[in-house]
């Protein structure tokens, strides 16, 4: 703590002191509210007794009255404190009022003559004493680090970043609106598993002290959501946190909301159809828009979204021949990107590559990229004309992958060939109750799974994850 920093408390606590030895107790008790400060201006009335709690914003001490604004999490309102009608003990005890203090009031609304809707304050109670000082006068808090590490503070100073959350929380409640408007329901599924599994990443291990065993947290939910398709669940999804012990960067934080819907009958066509309507549906509902920026890096998400086939969208970079080369060609002209390639990497790793480091991030707006190779993706059907690929879509938006969508695999034979060849020689990694589970009749279905937090970066227009992640993942401070 600077000695600045002290000595603000130190004051505060002076004041606290004073606050004390006129009767008022620092930590107060619950506060009655008439209603919250956004519903009290939308139905002001002249000469109305109401009471509110809040948050002192700001404080103008004028000799013998005081003027404040207090803040609750629905909005501010001007408070007005004059010592001839409180007398001069409760006059006081306001002035010993620091900003950052929540206090409640009981008073009278009124209109000054500069027209502010205002409440006059009739008896206050102090609720707590902030004893650390707000950032100053909200040159707002512009600390990047210190917006993420302290984020209460973020919320307080910064209103475009209390916006930012605003938004997301109304817009998560929309996804859950709209999939249970088409007959979703929402379950919940493991989040500590023994077998990790859904997706290739690397999971947090834990240990369970009570069975004397191993667990992880879950990288992905899809593995039980399948469980439930054979139990006879039709529609169901699941909006929740998934964990990989992976980096940290503009796109990736290792705790991550997931949205994942599985629908029996239905294929990767129908999950295609499901996601473009949901996040139209979200725009417009919640951000009163389909365009998203401006100049050239407007996203406009006015449907229908284009498709493209993986195989084209490599070909289109790196040459119609591309397909036809063998790896070491093909990993020198990927060097001549500026990629890293290693020795001994396949056709197939240096393709991915490729992808995923040059062309993903000029994807721009939406689009469907379909018919990926099938060794990418163990838990997809092979595409009838062409079983080297899978019958899936990556949505890419932004440049950044949104939304991957399947038909889902629910051959038991094909899938455990498939897990096996994934888990290579660890054979201990593939999912046996899984594969029991596909044995007693999957049906057909569509599944995709949505990344939220990405998304929010689409729709708010923010350039880090960490920005739509109230507290993301930090290096621990030293």
């Amino acid at each position: 703590m600077s000695t600045s920093e002290n000595e603000y408390r130190q004051q505060r606590l002076a004041n606290m002191q004073k606050l004390q030895e006129m009767g008022h107790k620092p930590f107060g008790q619950a506060f009655v509210r008439t209603s919250n400060l956004r519903e009290i201006k939308e139905a002001f009335q002249e000469d109305k007794k109401v009471s509110v709690a809040g948050r002192i914003m700001s404080f103008r001490d004028m000799g013998k009255s005081i003027f404040a604004d207090i803040a609750d999490g629905s909005g501010r309102l001007q408070v007005y404190a004059q010592q001839k009608h409180l007398g001069d003990q409760v006059f006081a005890a306001i002035r010993c009022i620091d900003l950052g203090d929540h206090v409640g009031i009981e008073g009278t609304l009124f209109t000054t003559r500069m027209g502010e809707q205002t409440l006059k304050i009739d008896k206050f109670t102090l609720l707590s004493k902030a004893l650390q000082p707000l950032p100053e006068k909200w040159h707002g808090l512009k600390d990047v680090e210190a917006r993420y590490r302290q984020r209460y503070l973020d919320l307080i100073a910064n209103p475009e970043s209390r916006a930012l959350f605003d938004k997301r929380i109304l817009a998560v409640r929309e996804i859950r609106n709209f999939l249970h408007g088409r007959g979703f329901a929402e379950v919940e599924t493991p989040m500590i598993q023994a077998q990790p599994g859904g997706a290739a990443a690397n999971p947090f291990k834990t240990h369970y002290t009570a069975l004397s065993t191993d667990m992880y947290l879950r990288i992905a939910p899809e593995l039980y959501l399948k469980r439930l398709l054979v139990g006879g669940f039709d529609k169901v999804f699941e909006l929740n946190r998934n964990f990989r012990n992976e980096g940290l960067d503009r796109t990736h934080n290792p705790e991550f909301t997931m949205l994942e819907v599985y629908e029996a009958y239905s294929d990767m066509r129908g999950m295609k159809d499901l996601v473009q309507s949901m996040i139209v549906h979200l725009a417009e509902t919640v951000f009163g828009t389909l365009k998203f920026g401006e100049g050239d890096s407007m996203i406009d998400l006015t449907p229908p979204w284009r498709e493209a086939p993986y195989r084209d969208l490599i070909t289109q970079q790196m040459g119609p021949d591309w397909f036809s080369l063998q790896a070491p060609e093909a990993s020198k002209k990927a060097n001549a990107l500026g990629l890293q390639t290693e020795p001994g990497w396949s056709m197939g790793l240096i393709t991915h590559e490729i992808y995923e480091k040059v062309i993903e991030r000029t994807l721009q707006q939406p689009v469907f990229v379909t018919r990926l190779p099938a060794e990418l993706v163990p838990l997809a059907k092979a595409c009838e004309d062409d079983p080297t690929c899978v019958d899936v879509f990556e949505l890419e938006i932004g440049g950044k992958e949104i939304a991957p969508g399947y038909s889902e695999l629910n051959d038991p034979v094909e899938q455990r060939k498939r897990l096996e060849a994934q888990a290579a020689e660890k054979k201990e990694k593939v999912d046996e109750d899984f594969l029991t589970a596909l044995e007693h009749g999957m049906p057909p279905a569509g599944g995709m799974g949505v990344g939220i937090d990405r998304l929010m970066m689409i729709l708010t227009k923010s350039d880090a994850i960490r920005d739509v992640i109230l507290f993301p993942q930090l290096r621990p401070q030293t």
